[in-house]
């Protein structure tokens, strides 16, 4: 993704690119020339395109950037010594200051660091400021000189924090404005648009132009001369003005054409309501992977297929380019959906609920754009406050974690997951489904402080909250209401929602506006009271418009969030509304009504887990000590050449990888004897653990494989005949002889890789017992000292990590900087497929680790977006030649 939200394709130099190259270099300026090459050098020669073009992507590596399948820019580094290589650029004039120089020197430092180099030089003229910009702009710390006219440069190409920040920054720009381009576009050709009021085509149009959208409205219909009093053009290319958004209704085997046509004519995005792709079977699969490689290979950003269409409810835009005749109200909240089918309903609901939106997005299949485009852009709308998420499918975990939880610090992401249990994809949808446990699924989603609900019901519950009422300080509650019942109700679901009643006021039956506004600024002056529940339920023969008045009164100048069961209402009634100056539906200060009381509580509780998320974040976190990343790294490469098909790691390898992270595996010594073991007991100084050791045996507690507490040579010699006689049933066993461990609470840590969600972490009390009930917490990497410390914290059995019954509290700082490290170990090392400390002992002086299992496999799909930017492939996707 470009700067200005297009897309281009960066791939390595090829012998077949001569002429591309000569077609490219011909379209540069002579002062681009000569501030690459330092001399006039109007053409390239033979023996220059045959040296460009044939690298052996080792020694001498080559990118090129294409749209269109046309070269627009060159980059490329050569070795000048061991772990150092030189830098070069060349961009098309016309193509500088759309951010390439910057995507190519990501991409060339991602091909250095996997090939062993930890540094780049470079000459530029100091004329050339555009370059200069480029390097000292990249993150990277750039030191340098001047030699005989020509300012040398030199910068180390490690990823660090300032680089990768700065990434993710172009990152964020780039995908925002893409989205911007669709959400703000000044002309909008509608492709295959119909003279019949009954099709597709025709009700875009209708849309469009009975929302009162802004811009120009363009049909094209090769068939017809007019549509809807509009002239009609047989092609996108014979619109006379600019097109910036094309939408797409026509058969699925005509898309392709249509493509081709809107890349000449400049256009920036497409909306392809069209069906018959990847919903349909493997050949629409195909056709839906073509489709996505042409858009992106010509610099087009897609929604959709299958999609229902965007909306903006700016009243300087009024954008209706959906399929839905519904217009919602303008409001503060952002939402994207998947599906096509369910977006009509979820506007009808808007609409009912009074909620009013200020984007809306349907993606169908979302073959391109995603929600993470769509968190991109919110992130920095000053109209969205609140995003609304209804997702069926994750295309990229990592990416998504990473935006959201970034997102979430600055407004409230809600979401709705569909085929949570499951982990089941719609057919439409072209990605892997996720293998991590939902746990792992549902702890990114937490961590990332996304507020996940069950239901789109509770989606819009928490949503009208949120849009209005101020965030809780903390979760303790008061209830006023004229209906004792239901003032019972609240203070069961509040008890049960982890909330606390700290106050409760019955009024009576028959009480009126008065009443409700002294109880009201009572409760909101109480320092022990953070939200309020209000429930009224009018007396025979009263409207309650009096005490709406005396509601939406208090509520607009409080500082507490004020939930109510207003006369059964569900959404923000007219009666409870505080008029907006930006033209919303309703303005801050709004009273949200919920038809049953527990609805009212449930939403509150769930903003009230939201603002203590927020509130324990911090941008300051301590980095892990002691880690040797780099060493791990060549540990692992030297292993899979040993072994391509990777292996499960034997002791000594478990203890030096572990090592390189700071965690200390226990000492072992294998024995085959009775005398070896007298021997290993000697060594140690006795008080040892003879075990026995295979992998059967790892899940059979039931054969007392351990014998523990050994003194001296006798106990040593019994216990290795029981031992052998008990497990003789047990194929390639061994035996170990180690230290006894200090009395502690055992646990477990536990590290796996998803090839969709890739690395998740879990921390557990050892035992059968934690696997039969799943009290397990799982963490997604990377992970902060607090993510660390509410995972031990959120287990059931954490109380045995806090002096339960009297015992030893263990050293808990201890344990959540072990989680911390296999976190770190997890997050750096992909080719760890899966680790198992299944043995750890907490004490009260620390944490000793007595076994562990790790295996170690070639990484065949590595990671998304480690360190350079790239849109999300998904499985079989190809640029078309």
């Amino acid at each position: 993704m470009l700067r200005d939200g297009r897309t281009a394709h960066v791939r390595p130099i090829s012998p077949d690119d001569g002429e591309a190259l000569v077609a490219f270099y011909a379209d540069v300026s002579d002062q681009s020339k000569y501030f690459r090459f330092f001399a006039p050098m109007p053409e390239l020669s033979e023996r220059d395109v045959k040296r460009f073009t044939h690298v052996d992507h080792r020694s001498r590596v080559a990118f090129v950037l294409t749209v269109a399948h046309r070269i627009l820019a060159v980059a490329s580094y050569e070795l000048l010594s061991t772990g150092e290589a030189e830098v070069a650029f060349l961009v098309q004039d016309a193509h500088q200051g759309r951010g390439i120089g910057q995507l190519l020197l990501e991409h060339l430092a991602q091909a250095a660091r996997e090939r062993g180099l930890h540094r780049f030089v470079a000459e530029v003229l100091p004329e050339n400021q555009r370059m200069l910009q480029v390097f000292y702009e990249q993150g990277y710390q750039v030191t340098g000189g001047w030699d005989e006219g020509v300012m040398h440069l030199e910068f180390d190409i490690d990823p660090t924090d300032t680089a990768i920040g700065v990434m993710t920054a172009r990152e964020h720009r780039a995908e925002a404005a893409s989205i911007e381009s669709f959400l703000s576009a000044k002309s909008i050709a509608v492709i295959g648009a119909s003279r019949r009021s009954d099709t597709i085509g025709a009700a875009l149009v209708r849309n469009l132009v009975l929302g009162d959208y802004s811009g120009r409205v363009y049909v094209v219909n090769p068939s017809a001369d007019a549509v809807a009093g509009m002239p009609a053009y047989a092609r996108v290319g014979d619109i006379p003005g600019d097109v910036d958004v094309a939408i797409v209704a026509v058969p699925a085997e005509a898309v392709q054409d249509v493509v081709l046509d809107c890349a000449a004519k400049g256009v920036h995005g497409l909306i392809v309501i069209s069906s018959g792709f990847a919903e349909t079977g493997e050949e629409g699969r195909l056709r839906q992977r073509r489709l996505v490689g042409l858009a992106r290979s010509y610099g087009l950003r897609l929604i959709g297929p299958n999609a229902l269409g965007v909306i903006n409810t700016a009243v300087d835009v009024s954008l209706n380019a959906s399929l839905s005749p519904v217009m919602p109200p303008r409001g503060r909240a952002g939402f994207f959906c998947q599906s096509g089918a369910l977006g009509s309903a979820i506007l009808e609901k808007v609409r009912g609920r009074g909620l009013g939106l200020s984007t809306f997005v349907s993606a169908g299949n979302r073959a391109d754009v995603s929600g993470n485009d769509l968190l991109q852009y919110w992130e920095e709308d000053d109209a969205t406050e609140v995003v609304l998420l209804y997702l069926e499918s994750i295309g990229n975990p990592r990416k998504f974690s990473r935006i959201a939880r970034r997102v979430s610090r600055n407004k409230p992401v809600i979401a709705v997951r569909s085929g949570r249990t499951t982990q089941g994809v719609p057919m439409g949808h072209v990605v892997r489904s996720i293998e991590a446990p939902q746990a792992a699924v549902d702890a990114m989603f937490r961590q990332a402080g996304v507020i996940q609900v069950d239901t789109l019901d509770e989606m819009f519950d928490v949503a009208q909250l949120l849009a209005h009422q101020p965030l809780p300080l903390g979760s303790r509650v008061a209830v006023i209401g004229n209906s004792d019942a239901l003032g019972l109700l609240a203070a069961d679901a509040a008890a049960a929602s982890g909330l606390e009643v700290t106050r409760s006021i019955a009024l009576g039956t028959d009480a009126g506006a008065e009443d409700f506004e002294t109880a009201l600024d009572t409760v909101i002056d109480d320092p022990e009271v953070d939200g309020v529940v209000a429930i009224y339920i009018p007396p025979l023969n009263a409207g309650g418009a009096e005490v709406a008045n005396s509601l939406a009164a208090v509520a607009e100048q409080a500082d507490k969030p004020i939930v109510s069961t207003f006369l059964g209402r569900e959404g923000v009634p007219e009666l409870l509304r505080v008029p907006d100056l930006a033209g919303n539906t309703a303005g801050r200060g709004s009273v949200p009504s919920y038809p049953a009381v527990e609805q009212a509580v449930r939403a509150l509780a769930r903003v009230v887990e939201y603002a203590a998320w927020l509130a324990r974040q911090s941008d300051e976190d301590e980095l892990v000590d002691a880690v040797d990343h780099d060493a791990a790294t060549r540990m692992l490469v030297k292993l899979l050449i040993e072994s391509p098909e990777g292996r499960d790691l034997d002791f000594d390898e478990c203890k030096e990888l572990l090592g390189y992270y700071g965690i200390d595996l226990w000492d072992r010594i294998e024995v085959a004897s009775a005398e070896d073991a007298v021997a290993a007991g000697e060594s140690l100084g006795w008080d040892v653990v003879l075990k026995a050791t295979a992998e059967p045996l790892r899940q059979r507690p039931d054969l007392g494989h351990v014998w523990r507490n050994i003194a001296d040579a006798d106990e040593m010699r019994h216990a290795f005949k029981s031992l052998t006689a008990i497990i003789t049933s047990v194929e390639d066993a061994g035996y170990v002889v180690m230290r006894t461990a200090p009395p502690g609470v055992p646990v477990r840590l536990d590290g796996l890789e998803d090839p969709l969600f890739g690395p998740a972490v879990s921390f557990s009390i050892s035992g059968a017992i934690t696997e039969l009930v799943g009290d397990k917490a799982y963490r997604i990497p990377p992970i902060t000292r607090q993510d660390a410390a509410e995972a031990v914290r959120s287990i059931k059995a954490a109380p045995l990590l806090f002096g339960h019954r009297g015992s030893d509290p263990v050293d808990v700082e201890a344990v959540e900087d072990l989680f911390r490290r296999v976190a770190v170990l997890k997050n750096d090392l992909q080719q760890v497929a899966a680790l198992d400390l299944s043995l750890v002992h907490a004490t009260s002086d620390g944490v000793a680790v007595l076994d562990a299992a790790i295996r170690v496999l070639p990484v065949v799909d590595p990671r998304s977006g480690w360190f350079t930017r790239r849109l999300n492939v998904h499985p079989g996707d190809t640029i078309p030649n």
